[in-house]
């Protein structure tokens, strides 16, 4: 069966209000031969004649009389979907969004994040779920409405990525740890017994191919797939993390971190969305909340730590 044409709905529509073809023919700015075949074409597919002659002018058919609420809804519904969004009321918006991030963003920066929220949308409602993959399925199935990570091989090729901060990596350790005291050297750093945060459970990571190009080896005590989890086993013992710096900024609090002596890459934590949200007022809104919220809360620099370069 082939798909009925749509706008023949704006032509019924308008035909029963005027109730004559060369009314309609003016007010949709056609010949009233065009609206003839128009409607023509409207009783071929109702099955009625819809508008019939009673002296000089036209009359509905019942057929007619009970489309005219329907028609007239229907094209009202139809030309909101197409009209540009209102305004943003973000005193009046209701809505729940979900956000997917590694252990660490809510800690450092949900606080803040949440404060906004309230003050600016006190309706909205924000999800955090955690991020165990790297994997851009719940992003693209619409489970997840932000995330936060570096964006890899393993990142969709549709989704829309936005810088947040650069980071880099430090080294971690408890207080009054051997490493507290002393410079800090390569050798010094290689002979602790390391903890190394791997999700995909690997034995070996950045630190390892760092310290090899130096001539030196580590000794990976344990393996976690978290930062929480590294720095807490970090805290209760004499294991050494490595982990991203702003990114775990609440989450070292009390512990020593320093500058690490070998060279790591720095990395770019970036918000990740799909593209169907790109034009959504509120979605761009929280967007735009986020990047904001993630600028102004770079965590300052402790006792034991040295400057970003």
């Amino acid at each position: 069966m082939s798909r009925p044409d749509l706008n023949l709905l704006v032509t019924l529509d308008v035909l029963l209000a005027e109730g004559s073809v060369a009314k309609a023919a003016r007010r949709m700015k056609l010949s009233p031969s065009a609206m003839s075949r128009a409607l023509a074409r409207l009783r071929e597919a109702t099955g009625d004649p819809l508008l019939v002659r009673a002296g000089r002018g036209l009359v509905p058919t019942p057929r007619a009389v009970e489309l005219g609420g329907q028609v007239g809804r229907l094209v009202k519904e139809a030309e909101a979907v197409l009209r540009p969004a209102e305004r943003l009321d973000l005193a009046r918006l209701g809505r729940s969004f979900t956000l997917r991030n590694s252990d660490g963003f809510v800690e450092n920066f949900g606080p803040a994040l949440l404060a906004r929220v309230a003050e600016e949308a006190p309706g909205v409602q924000l999800r955090f779920v955690p991020k165990p993959d790297k994997d851009s399925g719940p992003i693209r199935e619409g489970a997840v409405d932000l995330e936060t990570g570096v964006v890899g091989g393993s990142t969709g090729p549709e989704v829309r990525a936005q810088a947040l901060f650069r980071d880099r990596f430090v080294g971690v350790a408890r207080a009054g740890h051997p490493l507290c005291e002393g410079r800090i050297t390569a050798a010094r750093f290689a002979a602790g017994r390391h903890i190394l945060i791997s999700r995909r459970g690997l034995d070996r990571g950045p630190v390892d191919d760092a310290l090899e190009l130096a001539g030196l080896t580590r000794t990976v005590a344990t393996v976690v797939g978290g930062f929480a989890e590294a720095l807490a086993l970090a805290r209760g013992s004499d294991l050494i993390a490595t982990v991203p710096e702003r990114y775990t900024g609440t989450l070292r609090e009390g512990l020593f971190t320093f500058t690490l002596p070998v060279k790591l890459a720095a990395l770019t934590v970036s918000l990740l969305w799909h593209p169907r949200l790109d034009a959504d007022p509120a979605h761009r809104w929280l967007r735009g909340l986020v990047k904001e919220v993630c600028r102004l809360s770079s965590p300052p620099f402790r006792e034991g730590e040295e400057p970003m370069p």
